[in-house]
């Protein structure tokens, strides 16, 4: 955090606050909290009284140089805090949409509650496939093969090679300590989005072009901002670089073809 920033966060908070939401590592910045900031959080939310839902799906998709800690761990946070997992994000399965919540009992009876009458239950294949898959990671994990520690290094080396594209073209990537996502400024590429809607921010209308006429699919970062921040996020979009290789090579001879055409 910048030295303004706890001051600002506290400003947030009053007697009527019930919970703050926490995205470790941060979709889709890549930011992993640090111990320094979380300790903030966690003062916060035990000087306020305050629930802590910490969201931490991509806790195993962390890169050197960082750590992921978990704030239910800090003193006094167990018993306020609700941390949710996903196996789509951890074993690379989106699809399954299959998940957990970590928490005390008095917090997560009433998740069960909400788990009974909304989704009810999850497909058993899938779920005996994850309690599979974490007994046989479990017992290795100080082994590098083991899937929790060879699944970082792997994505890593795709980070970097994106960070490498990106800048090449002239772009201004924001390097992730975490995740697989990079959001990069594309306004140097400036095509001509006078076919597309004019009501829509500039990042929409830039993804969808680039959908359309390069066959290169990104989000815009302006879908994660509420009304009043969007202007200040749309000349970016995100990227995912967790794609196979001959993926990459294809959005980077995409990327780099574009670039000279603009020179």
């Amino acid at each position: 955090m910048e030295k303004d920033d706890p001051q600002e966060l506290e400003s947030k908070f009053n007697s009527k606050t019930k919970a703050i939401i926490l995205n470790t590592p941060h979709n889709p910045l890549g930011k992993v909290y640090n111990k320094e900031e979380l300790q903030v959080i966690s003062d916060l939310c035990i000087k306020y009284d305050t629930l802590c839902i910490s969201d931490e799906v991509y806790e195993w998709l962390v890169y050197s140089g960082n750590k992921h800690l978990k704030i239910a761990t800090f003193p006094g946070m167990w018993e306020r805090t609700i941390t949710i997992g996903s196996a789509g994000k951890t074993f690379s399965v989106t699809g399954w949409k299959l998940g957990w919540s970590i928490g005390p009992n008095h917090l997560i009876k009433h998740l069960q509650t909400v788990q009974q009458n909304t989704i009810y239950t999850c497909a058993t294949p899938l779920q005996e496939a994850l309690a599979q898959a974490f007994w046989i990671d479990i017992k290795r994990m100080d082994d590098p093969e083991c899937y929790f520690n060879s699944l970082p290094k792997e994505l890593e080396v795709k980070r970097d090679r994106m960070v490498r594209l990106l800048e090449s073209v002239g772009l201004k990537p924001i390097v992730p300590d975490g995740g697989y996502f990079i959001i990069a400024d594309v306004s140097l590429l400036d095509p001509d989005l006078s076919d597309m809607k004019n009501n829509e921010p500039y990042d929409y209308k830039f993804v969808k072009w680039m959908t359309k006429h390069k066959k290169l699919s990104a989000i815009p970062v302006s879908a994660f901002c509420n009304s009043e921040t969007k202007s200040q996020f749309e000349k970016f979009v995100r990227f995912c670089f967790i794609k196979k290789d001959s993926t990459l090579d294809a959005a980077e001879e995409i990327i780099k073809a574009w670039s000279v055409q603009k020179s």
